[in-house]
C-alpha cells in the first residue's frame, strides 16, 4: 500500500510562492504541474485549486483527486524536485481515472518519470 507521508506534503506559503515563482510550469486542460528542483533525493509535491474553481466542497474534492493520482504513481517518479499541482476548471467534470492519466502524462513531459525498459510509463 502506497502512503502519502505529511512530511511529503508542501505545507508552507513560501514553498508554494518558491515553486511558482522559480518552477517551471506544464499544463493541460485540467491540470498545471510545476516542477522546482530540490538539493537531494527528497521530493515534496503540494495541491492547490484556487476559489474561482467553486466552494470548498469542490475545491477539496479536486485536491483529494490530485493527491490519490500522485499517491498512486509516486514509485514512477524521480527523487530531488517538489512539485506543485494545480487543477484548473475543466477538471470539475472529470472523475479520478483522467486526473491520474492527466498527471503522468504532465509528469512525462515534465522530465520527472523514472525511465522504464517498456518504452511505456
Amino acid at each position: 500500500m502506497l502512503k502519502l507521508p505529511k512530511r511529503k506534503i508542501l505545507r508552507s506559503k513560501q514553498m508554494f510562492q518558491k515553486v511558482y515563482l522559480h518552477g517551471r510550469s506544464f499544463a493541460d486542460r485540467y491540470l498545471v504541474l510545476y516542477i522546482f528542483p530540490l538539493i537531494g533525493t527528497e521530493r515534496k509535491v503540494g495541491f492547490a485549486a484556487g476559489k474561482k474553481l467553486g466552494n470548498a466542497v469542490v475545491r477539496n474534492r479536486l485536491k483529494r483527486m490530485m493527491r490519490e493520482s500522485y499517491r498512486q504513481n509516486q514509485e514512477k517518479l524521480a527523487e530531488g524536485f517538489c512539485c506543485l499541482l494545480v487543477a484548473r476548471r475543466a477538471a470539475i467534470d472529470v472523475k479520478e481515472p483522467i486526473m491520474r492519466k492527466a498527471f503522468l502524462k504532465l509528469a512525462g513531459r515534465a522530465g520527472v518519470l523514472k525511465k522504464s525498459g517498456h518504452g511505456e510509463y
